[in-house]
């Protein structure tokens, strides 16, 4: 399934693990992190016996951002001198593309929990807030770079950062470009749980997307589907859209066997169906 030279994807039960694997590069993300994303999170999205996505960093880091140098080749109107229309009009059609790399794990139906060690920079940053959860180790670090060196962040995070931080912080971060540790990351919201060690973190993520997956997938994926519809909805508009989610996933054999479950003073067996 996987042929990817960026991701690593492992499957474990009804969790699928997706590695960033360049660890001699930081897991800088070079072409292939950008071309085989949303493939790889279609097959899972598609995978009925996967119910839950942890994405996680090889190495000694999360990720360290775009290669800028790797990148060159796919993008050379960005060193263009000109800066003519045409070039700018090109420029602009190879974005879409990116900024589809990252919106994949949003739009998977399946929780996508993100476990950050290390330096979580730029893309990085731009990918975990697609993510529904991020965890981190306490040596974690985050920065949204691109205004240090020259870049207007353009792939989603200034989209979805604010939404999980506020603006006031999302716009410090965007405007310094400085660092953040683990416990300001935790304070503003930007992580869940801060754990002492990668092994731990793992561990804990995995724990989490084990409890995720014993709830019913019809419900949990239909939960995804209504919060990511309500942002930047009226408390009316999402409303009206849950209660026609809810008119059509109920019922469901899900659950029939709650409810056969309570009766029975047992843990229910969810199938998704």
């Amino acid at each position: 399934m996987n042929a990817s030279t960026y991701y690593l994807v492992e499957k474990k039960g009804p969790i699928a693990w997706v590695y960033l694997n360049r660890p001699e590069k930081k897991n800088a993300m070079h072409p292939p992190a950008w071309a085989d994303a949303p493939a790889i999170f279609t097959d899972l999205d598609e995978d009925p016996e996967v119910r839950v996505i942890i994405v996680a960093g090889k190495g000694s880091d999360f990720c360290v951002g775009i290669d800028l140098m790797g990148m060159m080749a796919e993008l050379p109107e960005l060193m263009d001198a000109e800066q003519k229309g045409g070039v700018k009009w090109q420029l602009l059609k190879k974005l879409y593309p990116l900024q589809a790399t990252i919106t994949a794990m949003e739009k998977s139906r399946k929780p996508v929990i993100a476990a950050v060690h290390g330096y979580c920079i730029g893309g990085g940053l731009d990918m975990i807030t697609a993510c529904d959860i991020r965890l981190c180790t306490r040596d974690a670090q985050f920065c949204l770079k691109e205004a240090a060196v020259g870049f207007v962040a353009d792939v989603g995070v200034l989209q979805r950062l604010p939404l999980i931080v506020g603006q006031g912080i999302a716009r410090e971060l965007a405007f310094t470009a400085k660092n953040i540790t683990a416990a300001r990351a935790e304070q503003i919201l930007l992580v869940n749980q801060v754990y002492a060690d990668y092994e731990t973190l793992l561990a804990e993520a995995e724990k989490m997307a084990q409890q995720i997956s014993e709830n019913s997938p019809l419900a949990v994926q239909a939960s995804k589907d209504v919060l990511n519809f309500c942002v930047g909805k009226s408390i009316a508009d999402g409303l009206k859209y849950v209660a026609s989610i809810s008119a059509n996933i109920i019922p469901s054999h899900d659950l029939m066997e709650a409810v056969t479950a309570f009766m029975e003073k047992r843990k229910p067996k969810f199938t998704g169906k």
